[in-house]
């Protein structure tokens, strides 16, 4: 089998690139790229990732976590001598952490401002005749009568009342003729 075309050239530095401020940058001091708030607020340069974990009661290995046991097993570890546990010293990081937890979750999903005004379009021109939709020269894409159906469906799922008050007023253009 042939070999690929680059496999043989040869390796040439590269000048344009500063390795030492590409090392000095990797080396970067302070705190590090934490992205949540409440970690980052409470870490602490001086100790080690476990150490500062342990003191806001997180675990460092998820496998070496202490489960929690229901029922007749809970009768049991009352035989068995109790564990070193480390002691909290941050608190307020697992209620920060909790806190952001129990906040219900923003819907990121929605429909784009091109199907709105496409979805208008076909309900102000057509009502709900969707064959006739489907032959209306905005149909760019050629959406089958079921196709568009389906996105009015969408967008009165996502925007209620502006599919209701959408309906409201074409239902009444035709009384005003």
């Amino acid at each position: 089998m042939p070999k690929a075309k680059g496999a043989n050239r040869r390796k040439k530095f590269n000048y344009t690139v500063n390795r030492k401020k590409l090392k000095r940058k990797s080396q970067r001091k302070g705190k590090p790229r934490i992205e949540c708030e409440q970690i980052r607020n409470a870490w602490d340069d001086t100790k080690s990732v476990a150490r500062n974990l342990a003191e806001m009661g997180l675990a460092v290995d998820p496998n070496q976590t202490r489960s929690i046991r229901k029922g007749k097993s809970m009768q049991m570890d009352v035989d068995h001598p109790a564990q070193l546990v480390p002691l909290v010293r941050k608190p307020y990081v697992l209620k920060g952490l909790q806190a952001v937890a129990s906040l219900p979750e923003k819907s990121s999903k929605g429909i784009s401002l091109d199907m709105i005004e496409y979805v208008r379009h076909m309900i102000e021109n057509h009502g709900q005749n969707y064959k006739a939709m489907a032959r209306d020269e905005k149909n760019y894409y050629q959406d089958t009568p079921k196709q568009i159906k389906r996105k009015i469906e969408q967008y009165r799922r996502y925007r209620p009342e502006e599919y209701s008050a959408l309906l409201a007023s074409v239902q009444q253009a035709p009384m005003d003729q």
